[in-house]
């Protein structure tokens, strides 16, 4: 039995789900998480007030 923990753009889920079934993985576990890094936040205007998000929305 291998482990193998990779965090993903929550769009490419499905693509990985597919490659993974075609290469005999029986099954897999997915978690919602947050994170920054290389990839720029970006900038919301709640109630008149600017705010920077760096957290980016991620699947692990």
């Amino acid at each position: 039995m291998k482990l193998i923990t990779a965090i993903v753009k929550p769009a490419k889920v499905d693509d990985i789900k597919v490659a993974l079934q075609t290469a005999g993985v029986a099954g897999m576990t997915v978690s919602e998480t947050r994170g920054f890094g290389r990839q720029k936040g970006h900038t919301e205007i709640y109630r008149g007030a600017e705010y920077t998000v760096d957290f980016i929305p991620k699947v692990r």
